[in-house]
């Protein structure tokens, strides 16, 4: 028999993302369309432990969907990640009368949620909010988008300083683990090399390349560098080594860091976290959990916890190709 539910709470998790509070109106809107009473979580999992809860209805939600970061806040909470911080969180729920959750972040977020579901039988459900676009289940993460337009803007700026002046940049882009970021913006804003952790290139051919470039009549470079890249232990040391080996270029760099983070939601995020959010309350409504929302060959689609979590995205094989003879 379904378990009857009442009340759902929504919280966002971990980093924030472009995209958060256009989910957080969704799962509002989808409770009230099915008769729902709907709870914000505040600051995540410590506010749950807290009890930091706000009834909300479809008019609370108005005028957020524009708006990057998220209207809930967001806190990384290390009582949660005990036993008894958990247990705290539980009666809180239980106090408020809230039957589920939906909590909107990353693989962190997942990990949390999914143990609580093993330790209480609680409904949850997962919305996909991170730039990085490293959850296994989905082909897009909340924010992905709107990060890559955001970066490839940037770069064009950048690029008009280093037309002006002959110059060299390493840019810096985020992507610890995975390079989604760097691979994709390296090939809309036409960089010369994109540096992956997934490729290490090594600092000789990296050279080697740029040489190439410049004999073929190219008189400005743009290397977009992932954070995590395995070639340097920093791009401050890159441009440490081709300062010491390419003495005909001026060389600089940019950490985009936090901005890419920020901004209003790309149309196609915007849309993204309305269909997830309709999705993971609807998934719950039918007495679905421990499952991540995500969309596969553009079809909303779970994933469970399990494996969103212990996956590892992979980069598209053919975009290197792609960037490769791009950069000729």
């Amino acid at each position: 028999m379904v378990h009857t539910i009442k009340k759902i709470g929504v919280l966002t998790s971990g980093g924030d993302s472009p995209g958060m509070n256009a989910a957080i109106r969704s799962v509002v809107r989808t409770c009230a369309f099915h008769d729902i009473t709907c709870y914000g979580i505040f600051r995540g999992y410590e506010g749950m432990i807290d009890g930091d809860f706000i009834e909300m209805d479809a008019r609370s939600v108005k005028g957020i969907i524009n708006k990057g970061g998220t209207m809930l806040k967001s806190a990384r909470s290390k009582e949660f990640r005990t036993k008894e911080g958990r247990a705290k969180a539980y009666e809180q729920l239980k106090k408020a009368g809230i039957d589920a959750f939906v909590v909107i972040g990353g693989d962190g977020s997942f990990t949390g949620a999914m143990i609580f579901n093993q330790e209480f039988n609680f409904p949850v459900m997962g919305i996909p909010g991170t730039i990085d676009n490293d959850i296994v289940g989905t082909t897009h993460t909340l924010g992905y988008d709107t990060a890559l337009n955001t970066v490839v803007e940037v770069i064009d700026k950048i690029r008009d300083t280093a037309s002006s002046h002959n110059r060299l940049f390493f840019i810096e882009v985020m992507g610890r683990d995975v390079g989604h970021i760097a691979l994709n913006v390296g090939i809309g804003a036409g960089a010369e090399e994109i540096l992956i952790p997934e490729e290490d290139l090594g600092l000789e051919r990296l050279v080697e390349s740029l040489r190439r470039s410049k004999q073929s009549g190219k008189s400005s470079s743009i290397v977009v560098v992932a954070e995590g890249d395995k070639i340097g232990k920093s791009v401050f040391e890159l441009k440490d080594y081709v300062d010491e080996n390419m003495s005909e270029y001026e060389v600089r760099v940019s950490v985009l860091g936090h901005m890419q983070r920020g901004g209003a939601p790309s149309c196609f995020d915007r849309v993204l976290a309305s269909r997830m959010g309709v999705k993971a309350v609807e998934s719950l409504i039918t007495g679905k959990s421990n499952y991540m929302v995500g969309l596969k060959n553009d079809i909303m689609d779970l994933t469970p916890f399990d494996q969103a979590v212990k996956g590892k995205s992979k980069i598209n094989m053919e975009l290197l190709r792609v960037s490769d003879i791009m950069s000729i």
